[in-house]
């Protein structure tokens, strides 16, 4: 009886034992100075306890690498600067002409003929040639898909899509020609969306017994971001074709462009390039906003004989110098307003009278702005800037 009782007593004695060596070690695991995994969301190592109150240095990734966001103080990510708009078709390098004299371009990179060198035809071995008139220019494009260069007059076509010619003449963006005379002294907006918008200044004479104004075109202004560019053409009492009747304005400060070298003046608008180019020695320009609009610009004069055949009844001392405009578009189309503008717009459908000698189209009072540089009208759609005057570098008035 008494050996039973001491075995009892040896069991309990042991399995104390046990028992205190076992709270022991949960002890130490729960140690700030015990090294364990951490039993969080996170699978990282590092010196802590359990229950969360050591210090942790495991991150949710699992790396090992503490987490940024864990003390606080996260870092923003650097502001990269909008790269400049450049147009995709004359983005290239010159390089050397042929010595059969044909130019060549090498196509920059992001471009569809990134890489490529396109050459001249023969036929037009020139990008400017001088004599404008009769011959051809090259046209290297760098967006075309043949990545081919090809020969065209760099004039106005006041018979193509997109023209603004004669008194005034419109052919729309759906190939409808119209007639829009809008007012003496009036300002009009041609096109508008939101990132830019194109206005136009018209001049005019109202001979005794007419019922409205004979109206042309004598400048545009090019609005966009903080920008104006103004293409105008003088008032010049005789017309002398050797004479440069043509005003160009970049912010209201007049712009030289040179007629030798390359024959251009470019200047940078925020992300966009501007380029003014002469396409022959006076009163005839190429005008390109990147990413905008391209603009094949002349000033031309109303002659004896025209002011004779259509009885404009002008005065002798008022050659009325005015613009004949192509305009080609480098964005979409889809949202456009303004008297030109919303005739490229999806399932437009033209409301002038076909068959007639002289369709008209209406809406001066949807389109008339304040000045040359208002962009405020019924239907315009851009908005520049409160702190850019609206009357900054007017012309002249006629």
């Amino acid at each position: 009886m008494g050996g039973k009782k001491w075995s009892i007593l040896v069991a309990i004695f042991i399995l104390l034992i046990a028992m205190e060596a076992a709270i022991a070690q949960g002890q130490g695991n729960g140690n700030d100075k015990g090294k364990g995994k951490e039993n969080g969301n996170g699978n990282g190592k590092g010196k802590g306890s359990d229950n969360g109150k050591g210090k942790g240095e495991g991150s949710d990734d699992g790396k090992g690498k503490k987490n940024k966001k864990d003390d606080g103080k996260e870092k923003k990510p650097k502001e990269k600067k909008p790269k400049k708009q450049r147009d995709e078709a004359s983005d290239y390098d010159k390089l050397s002409a042929l010595p059969s004299g044909q130019e060549r371009g090498f196509c920059r990179t992001n471009t569809t003929c990134e890489f490529k060198t396109i050459v001249c035809p023969s036929e037009c071995a020139e990008r400017k040639p001088k004599k404008n008139k009769k011959n051809k220019a090259c046209f290297i494009d760098c967006s075309s898909s043949t990545c081919e260069a090809t020969c065209k007059v760099r004039r106005a076509n006041c018979d193509g899509y997109g023209s603004l010619c004669y008194d005034p003449r419109f052919v729309g963006g759906d190939g409808v020609m119209f007639y829009f005379h809008g007012a003496k002294g009036g300002n009009f907006a041609i096109v508008s969306d939101e990132e830019f918008q194109i206005n136009a200044h018209f001049i005019g004479s109202r001979p005794q017994g007419r019922t409205r104004d004979y109206t042309w075109v004598q400048a545009l202004s090019v609005m966009f971001d903080s920008h104006t560019l103004v293409i105008a053409a003088n008032r010049v009492s005789h017309w002398n074709d050797k004479v440069d009747s043509l005003t160009v304005k970049w912010d209201g400060e007049v712009i030289d462009v040179p007629t030798d070298g390359e024959a251009e003046w470019r200047g940078n608008g925020d992300e966009r390039e501007v380029v003014v180019e002469r396409t022959d020695e006076t009163n005839s320009v190429r005008v390109m906003v990147s990413g905008l609009v391209e603009m094949d610009i002349s000033v031309k004069p109303i002659g004896e004989q025209e002011n004779k055949v259509h009885n404009y009844q002008l005065p002798q001392n008022d050659a009325f110098a005015h613009l004949e405009t192509q305009f080609r578009f480098k964005k979409s189309t889809d949202n456009f307003e303004g008297v030109l503008g919303q005739t490229y717009t999806p399932g437009y459908v033209s409301p002038v009278k076909r068959g007639v000698a002289m369709p008209m189209m209406g809406g001066e009072n949807k389109y008339q702005t304040l000045s040359l540089f208002s962009t405020s009208c019924k239907r315009c759609m851009f908005q520049r800037p409160s702190s850019i005057a609206s009357t900054e570098g007017l012309v002249a008035q006629y």
